[in-house]
């Protein structure tokens, strides 16, 4: 009589211990897959954050180095459109001088992005580097020339758009 009290005890702890492995299991594998979840849905959206920074930097970066006298109200609402900050209120400062400036010389640049990479982002933030070439024709140089730029590019996250709020021309 004992043995089969043994016996039945044991099969209930044994059908105990499987019940108990199985939540535990299951618990484990759902945080898993939740955890799995959350670091994927984390990389799209950094790839996501970066392939805009770069877009938004390249489109800039185009606009700065794409100016045409004929039309130049428009090129430089495009360049003040994309701009932020420092940057936006010297451009618009600019604007007169530059109209005149360009307008005297027929000053005609299309710009092409070569190369642009990402130094350092954040959500709020980011530096990129930009090298452009532009061809260049004015009255000095009316054949045209082709000019390489390489600029560095400060970037903030406002209203849903990444904005240039610096340019600065580096080696």
């Amino acid at each position: 009589m004992a043995a089969r009290w043994t016996d039945g005890v044991s099969r209930a702890l044994t059908g105990r211990a499987w019940s108990v492995g199985l939540v535990v299991a299951t618990v484990l594998t759902i945080a898993l897959t939740i955890w799995l979840s959350v670091e994927r849905y984390d990389q799209r959206e950094a790839e996501q954050r970066r392939q805009d920074i770069l877009a938004a930097g390249r489109q800039s970066a185009l606009n700065f180095t794409s100016l045409d006298y004929r039309h130049y109200d428009r090129d430089s609402a495009n360049v003040l459109e994309d701009a932020t900050g420092d940057f936006k209120k010297q451009f618009a400062a600019q604007t007169g001088q530059l109209t005149r400036l360009v307008a005297e010389n027929k000053s005609v640049s299309e710009g092409q992005v070569l190369e642009a990479g990402i130094v350092r982002s954040d959500e709020h933030s980011a530096r990129v580097l930009v090298v452009a070439d532009s061809k260049v024709t004015n009255t000095a140089a009316p054949e045209g020339e082709t000019r390489t730029y390489r600029l560095q590019l400060d970037l903030v996250h406002r209203g849903g758009r990444w904005l240039t709020s610096d340019v600065e021309f580096v080696g």
